[in-house]
């Protein structure tokens, strides 16, 4: 039942606001079908009521002629029957009957139930009284009755008269009977008169009505069908606005009218903006151009945000440069079309791209997910992206020896150039993110020792031979969100242009962890440990047989005189 009454609610609703259209901004939009049916309603009936009262009041004047003359009519019969019943009275001197015969004979005229015909005394007393009604005990229209008498002073002694009697509006004709020495009324109650012209007006706006709304009706349909373009205009400009997203509007049924003239006018302007905001977007982060599309506006300004920096450098680029010329272009461009795609997905941003180099910033979005570790799936899949072209290279080269059986020379520095292998290093924490430049030229740009830091661990990953390098901070933040990777430490170094040492992490997803390789990252944290104070004798003891990747450079260490003042931090001499 709940569930019925919802959906007639919405039901409602959504005519509803198909009415008096959406709130945008906080602004209604009133559909314009809505404001023509209005407007035209309140003039329809504005004309059509002014029409019917203008016609009521000049069939009230003629009423009135007509009911005057019928009033002097009745007042003649009465005034003939009076003189008649005076005669009568001469002679048998009764008067109750003389009154009562001129009474019934003046009650068979009338017609409503508080018509009445009357005499009245000069004093205002009755002489007479023939109505449905109850007769009063007095005229007590002072007004009334002293213009009778005037009147009557002047020599005339009749006319049309209105009075109030009893509490209602009466109008009448009188006439002085000089016999009788009273006045003789024929007298009509005006709302009772009236009656039947209220009912004639009542029931014709009741038609006026009816008809009214059958026409709005029909002007909906027509208006909603003539004028179906500018609503639909509207409602997708509605979403666009919403979206914040410019699209074009449909107009493959549209005809050819001036409506659908400013909607292919308005698709024109669409796609000409639409094209400069694809290019805008490709040369701006992405929350810089949702920001600028928002604000209208880009302006030289900055934050202190805590952000995870990625690094990424691709290794041995001046062999390849050398080796490729012109077609390094096309290379990077391959690689950094699927790495940007995949750094978008998890919703970092790209701060900038030099040569073979890729800053990527994350935690500037606004999204739930965890930035450390959004930065971690990132590197993890740029490193795919690099090992899916050493595979798809490793499989031409191989179909080449299986047809010819050798690499030519040129052939084979080709070879070794395209096979990319990227480093990436990955830090975090507070660093300033904003615009800075001119507004003639500016650059979004994050600064900070953690962006220099991320590219220094990036360094580092030729050194100790593993893909991916983090700071403790990364490992940490990742670490309270969820544990997705094994962090492998690596060890404590001091960067050069640092005076103070941090330790070092390789994160390998848990899903590439089997038991050997735990099995050999905890026979080298172990070994680690003893390096870290000094007994470097027991650490090799204990590395023997461990072949991870940074075992090569820990292995030429051992193999050199302990630096004296050892603290355990291994201090970097080149970036």
């Amino acid at each position: 039942m709940a569930n019925q009454h919802n959906k007639q609610y919405y039901i409602i609703m959504n005519h509803l606001e198909k009415l008096i259209g959406l709130k945008v901004g906080g602004t209604r939009v009133v559909p314009i079908v809505s404001k023509i049916v209005i407007l035209f309603a309140i003039l329809l009936l504005v004309s059509n009521f002014s029409s019917n009262f203008i016609n009521l009041t000049l069939n009230r004047g003629e009423l009135l002629k007509l009911a005057n003359r019928l009033l002097v009519k009745d007042l003649k019969e009465i005034y003939g029957q009076a003189s008649n019943q005076h005669d009568i009275f001469e002679f048998s001197r009764d008067l109750t009957d003389a009154i009562d015969t001129i009474s019934g004979s003046a009650r068979r005229e009338l017609t409503g139930k508080r018509s009445f015909a009357a005499g009245i005394r000069v004093d205002g007393s009755l002489f007479f009284w023939a109505s449905a009604s109850a007769a009063p005990a007095y005229f007590d229209d002072q007004t009334a009755l002293a213009s009778m008498r005037t009147s009557l002073e002047s020599g005339d002694g009749e006319g049309i008269l209105r009075f109030r009697l009893n509490g209602s509006e009466y109008f009448s004709v009188y006439k002085y009977h000089a016999k009788w020495q009273a006045f003789l009324l024929r007298a009509e109650e005006e709302s009772e008169f009236y009656a039947s012209t209220r009912s004639v007006f009542f029931r014709v706006s009741l038609i006026i009505i009816l008809m009214t709304l059958v026409c709005l009706v029909v002007g909906i349909i027509l208006l909603r069908r003539i004028l179906r373009f500018v609503n639909r205009f509207a409602t997708e400009l509605m979403r666009m606005q919403n979206d914040q997203k410019l699209e074009l509007i449909d107009l493959s049924d549209a005809p050819n009218d001036d409506v659908t003239y400013m909607g292919a006018s308005f698709n024109s302007l669409a796609s000409t903006i639409d094209n400069l905001l694809v290019i805008f977007r490709r040369f701006v982060t992405q929350d810089i151009s949702k920001k600028a599309y928002a604000d209208k506006n880009i302006r030289l300004e900055g934050t202190t945000k805590d952000l995870s920096i990625l690094f990424t450098d691709i290794k041995g680029f001046t062999y390849m440069t050398e080796t490729l010329g012109n077609d390094i272009i096309d290379l990077l461009n391959l690689h950094y079309d699927k790495a940007i795609s995949h750094i978008h997905k998890v919703d970092g941003i790209v701060g900038s791209i030099i040569g073979d180099a890729l800053l990527a910033v994350f935690g500037t979005l606004e999204t739930r997910a965890n930035k450390s570790q959004a930065a971690l799936e990132a590197a993890i899949n740029i490193q795919y992206v690099a090992a899916e072209l050493r595979t798809a290279l490793k499989h031409k080269s191989d179909a080449i020896l299986r047809t010819r059986g050798h690499l030519l020379p040129a052939e084979e520095r080709v070879l070794k150039a395209i096979l990319l292998e990227v480093g990436v290093g990955i830090d975090g924490g507070e660093v300033f993110y904003g615009n800075i430049g001119s507004y003639e030229r500016m650059a979004n740009t994050v600064i900070g020792d953690n962006v220099n830091s991320s590219s220094r661990l990036e360094g580092l990953t030729r050194i100790y031979k593993v893909p991916i390098i983090c700071s403790e901070y990364i490992r940490n933040d990742v670490l309270s969100a969820r544990a997705d990777y094994r962090f492998v430490e690596l060890d404590q170094v001091q960067v050069k242009g640092k005076m103070e040492g941090k330790k070092i992490y390789w994160p390998v997803p848990l899903v590439k962890v089997d038991e050997a390789f735990e099995r050999q990252a905890v026979q080298f944290e172990l070994g680690l440990g003893h390096y870290y104070t000094g007994h470097w004798d027991m650490a090799g003891t204990v590395w023997q047989g461990c072949e991870l990747p940074m075992m090569e450079e820990f292995n030429n260490r051992l193999a050199l005189t302990r630096p004296e003042n050892w603290n355990g931090i291994w201090a970097m001499t080149t970036k």
